[in-house]
């Protein structure tokens, strides 16, 4: 009788398992049909994404959608390859790090000690600063845009990077005590572990990154002209108008200029569950914020951003560059990833990442849950520049900030004038930029930044350009003639 009891017992969980299985069957289907959802607007006459999803150390899910190639009706693909952006940074943080363990370096040498062309700016500057975007390195793409070339724009290469690093004599701020996201640090990093591997980054990385994890599609845009089977093309537009090519054409990285699939990304995403590549000690020395000098946290760690989301902690990073779109997001303590690979600069790769991880994560949610706070030293410093509407600069005004000012730093000149009762800017060979009152001896100059007038006993002696990610760059007053 009592055997009889166990084997009931044993056929109801035995039944039981069987309509769970069924229900987990079916609803990954539904699931499925919901992402689908998420990617509705990209069709055969767009551009597109793939994404992927990880649950439980199991690739759920990958897809792809709109259209690879739009020359030669080329789909998206689960297994088409992207750039991602500066989804990027965690992969070369993750370099530097392994030359860390291999005893080459320490995070906390001085930058100048392995690369010697970055400036003496008379405060310790370490590789750390550099990972965490606290170094106050500005931003060198910012830098050539300042200057008349935009990236995209020409071919940059490192040796460019290195030029502009070392021209600069002055930092956005005292290393550690802010932040302002800056791609020079990244690509300064991928010199270094070049320098002292003896390896170019694309091959260091290839076997002590990629090989080992089986992450089989990944490689680097260190060279723009290499032919790349299966990658998709990058495109952008104006409004609603038609799509147009926006490839990056440079050899920078580190950076950004990672080539990956969402499926290769997954296969990383688990190296912090399961490290395969280095250890626990290695993955959570990624994943650890340091403080600013004033004690508060920063949630910045090497590479990746630490954050909640809908109440869940969630480590995370997006990526832009040229119509590439990415975001890469992973919720450890659901043991849930999230890839996002898009070829179409209106993508908004972040956000489609957290609608799939909603349908994922379901009632772990909590949508009411307030949001991330940012740090004060995380925020730049343009919105500390408010505006004063009550600012009318007169004619005389105007007049007396005309003039030609030069900056070795950016190897660049603005020329301000007054033409037709408003102060422009010119710059060679044929831009023409607007500027606007902001506040006194203040102005916007739009793309360009805010165009701050210094004066010396009254006489306006220099002019300063602040952007988030280029603080004071000072433009001397030639002397009139």
């Amino acid at each position: 009788m009592r055997g009889m009891r166990w084997l009931a017992s044993v056929s109801v969980i035995f039944l039981l398992s069987l309509a769970a299985g069924a229900a987990a069957a079916m609803a990954q289907p539904a699931a499925d049909a919901r992402v689908d959802a998420v990617f509705a607007r990209w069709t055969t006459t767009t551009p597109g994404c793939a994404v992927g999803v990880g649950a439980d150390g199991r690739t759920v899910l990958t897809r792809g959608y709109g259209m690879a190639e739009l020359e030669h009706d080329v789909p998206n693909e689960g297994g088409t390859i992207f750039e991602a952006g500066s989804v990027t940074k965690q992969f070369t943080a993750a370099a530097v790090l392994l030359l860390a363990r291999d005893g080459k370096l320490s995070l906390d040498d001085p930058v100048r000690q392995h690369i010697p062309e970055v400036p003496d700016f008379g405060v310790p500057l370490t590789v750390r600063h550099m990972l965490t975007h606290t170094s106050g390195l500005r931003d060198w793409g910012n830098l050539a845009a300042i200057a008349g070339w935009p990236r995209g724009t020409r071919v940059h290469t490192h040796a460019h990077v290195l030029d502009i690093v070392s021209r600069q004599r002055a930092l956005n701020f005292t290393p550690g005590s802010r932040y302002s996201y800056s791609n020079s640090g990244y690509n300064l990093a991928a010199i270094l572990v070049a320098r002292l591997s003896g390896l170019s980054f694309a091959e260091f990385t290839r076997t002590r990154l990629f090989e080992p994890l089986g992450m089989t599609h990944t490689s680097w845009r260190d060279d723009f002209t290499r032919v790349v089977k299966g990658r998709a093309q990058a495109y952008a537009r104006a409004g609603e108008g038609p799509y147009t090519l926006d490839m990056p054409f440079e050899n920078v990285h580190g950076n950004g200029g990672l080539l990956t699939t969402v499926g290769d990304l997954l296969i990383w995403n688990e190296n912090f569950v399961t490290p395969r590549v280095g250890d626990r000690a290695f993955v959570d020395e990624l994943q650890r914020t340091v403080p600013f000098t004033s004690g508060t946290m920063q949630t910045y760690a090497l590479g990746l951003r630490l954050g909640v989301y809908k109440g869940v902690r969630e480590v995370h990073h997006s990526g832009a560059t040229g119509g590439y779109r990415a975001f890469l997001t992973r919720f450890p303590d659901q043991h849930v990833s999230v890839a996002v690979l898009c070829n179409a600069a209106d993508a908004d790769a972040a956000a489609l990442a957290h609608a799939v991880a909603d349908l994922y994560l379901g009632d772990r949610l909590n949508p009411a849950a307030p949001r991330d706070r940012q740090p004060a030293e995380m925020r730049g410093p343009v919105a500390d520049m408010p505006t004063d509407a009550a600012y009318a600069p007169s004619a005389a005004d105007l007049a007396a900030f005309a003039g030609t000012y030069r900056s070795d730093e950016a190897e660049t000149t603005l020329v301000i004038e007054v033409r037709d009762g408003a102060l422009v800017a010119w710059r060679r060979p044929d831009t023409v930029i607007p500027l606007r009152p902001h506040a006194a001896d203040r102005f916007d100059a739009g793309p360009l930044g805010i165009v701050t007038f210094h004066r010396r006993e009254g006489r306006v002696e220099s002019l300063g350009v602040t952007q988030d990610r280029v603080w004071d760059l000072r433009f001397t007053r030639a002397a009139a003639r």
